[in-house]
């Protein structure tokens, strides 16, 4: 039986390679539906590993209010006709502040980490050097919340955060920028017109392309950390709105002012720029952004002076965007295969038509029925194993060099072109079956007088 078997298979190599020409027209149909399906399922891979680093980099579970400015507002209460409406929002409204961080940290139960955010862009210098920049005020939680770890030194102790002492902590980039190889930690550089002592540094963080103003991110790399209270008391005023600071805080406000370069200030009446929340679990996002903007609506007379911002829900919107894009694309890349088997299938009819006295030959001198299918579903399923491994190869170099000329991420995986070797093997298979029937059952005597 074997022996049989191994006869069939030198028998169909021995036709294959008799008719080269036909056999590699055959096999480029399949090599072009197989190479689509891997470049195809390596842009999809390549698009969810890109949306997964996001969501790890911008931080899981969380919940962004970001305040909108004075200007927005206006703009948006034109288009409604409103003409008081800017003036209710900046007189009955409070802003975005803090009694809204401590109402939504005591409130609600779900979260894990909260901290606010006070934006300010001036000039940041030491020594010779002069860079524009960011100052961002936040507690701790906020490295938490974004796992950011410290390339050296120290976070902002108990003391330093309640007190709003004059430190900081640095971006990665920041640090380079000023200091080059020299040990920041104790050094003070300028903020606009005030004075910060170094704690620490951050370590730097690939932020992956990140739509910084789509998911209320801020450039880690490129900004100087402060405590929040610090940012109140020294560097800019916002003294003019309504803080109640807690009662077991310190805090006494001071009128202070700084050089800024950001003109928006003008416009904003808020206290925050953003309050960053982390919940405890994803399953909790929808109901505690529920339970959060009814809080604020509450404080906030029913005005949304602000915008709510769950990052990790518009990347599994976009996600899901480009899964359906994905499923077409792998269609239309499965439509290639179909074309190339419909092509194996017609090539293979015309063999079985041309090689009928052979058929008549071998079965005349002792061939079976089965050995005539044998021969021939060879010859099928190794015409799409040649046209599959070629596609294989041809598929991984088409996703390296999309890769690398384009900027759409691309990720081969071994499971993809496990599924492209089977489904070329699987075509033989299928489109090679009805012509090998179909030449087992020739009879004999007609096959031999067939001219």
């Amino acid at each position: 039986m074997v022996k049989r078997s191994l006869h069939n298979i030198e028998i169909a190599l021995e036709a294959i390679k008799t008719n080269k020409l036909k056999s590699i027209l055959t096999a480029l149909g399949i090599l072009f539906g197989v190479s689509a399906v891997i470049s195809m399922m390596a842009i999809g891979n390549g698009a969810r590993q890109h949306i997964l680093r996001q969501m790890e980099t911008i931080g899981a579970n969380n919940i962004v209010i970001e305040a909108v400015e004075k200007k927005e507002l206006d703009s948006k209460d034109e288009e409604d006709d409103n003409e008081n409406a800017d003036k209710q929002s900046s007189q009955i409204s409070p802003g975005l502040h803090a009694l809204d961080y401590h109402s939504i940290k005591s409130i609600v139960p779900t979260i894990n980490k909260i901290s606010p955010e006070v934006i300010i862009e001036s000039t940041i210098s030491h020594s010779n050097k002069r860079i524009d920049g960011q100052c961002i005020g936040v507690s701790n939680d906020y490295f938490d919340i974004y796992n950011l770890n410290l390339e050296s030194g120290a976070f902002f102790n108990q003391k330093q955060a309640v007190e709003g002492q004059s430190v900081c902590i640095l971006g990665g980039n920041i640090a380079t920028k000023l200091f080059s190889n020299i040990d920041p930690i104790g050094k003070y550089i300028k903020f606009g017109n005030i004075w910060l002592k170094v704690a620490g540094v951050i370590e730097n963080r690939n932020l992956h392309n990140i739509d910084i103003e789509e998911y209320g991110f801020n450039n880690l790399n490129e900004a100087v950390f402060v405590p929040q209270n610090t940012v109140i008391r020294r560097i800019i005023d916002r003294n003019k709105i309504n803080f109640t600071p807690p009662s077991n805080s310190s805090l006494q406000l001071r009128n202070f002012s700084i050089n800024s370069n950001n003109d928006s200030e003008q416009n904003n009446y808020h206290q925050f720029d953003r309050i960053i929340i982390q919940v405890n679990n994803s399953e909790d996002l929808r109901s505690t952004a529920s339970l959060t903007e009814r809080i604020l609506k509450r404080r906030h007379n029913n005005i949304e002076d602000y915008k709510m911002i769950i990052p990790e829900l518009l990347l599994k919107q976009k996600q899901e965007t480009n899964e359906m894009f994905n499923f077409v694309l792998g269609a239309i890349a499965g439509i290639s295969l179909l074309v190339g088997g419909i092509g194996i299938m017609n090539i293979m009819f015309a063999t079985v038509l041309e090689r009928i006295r052979e058929i008549g030959i071998r079965m005349a001198i002792g061939a079976k029925k089965t050995d005539i299918m044998e021969q021939f579903m060879i010859e099928a399923v190794f015409i799409s194993l040649i046209g599959g491994i070629l596609g294989i190869i041809t598929g991984v170099s088409f996703a390296w060099i999309i890769n690398r000329l384009t900027d759409i991420e691309t990720y081969v995986t071994l499971s993809s072109i496990l599924i492209a070797f089977l489904v070329s093997v699987s075509t033989g298979i299928i489109f090679g079956y009805s012509p090998a029937k179909r030449a087992a059952e020739k009879d004999p005597i007609e096959s031999l007088r067939h001219e």
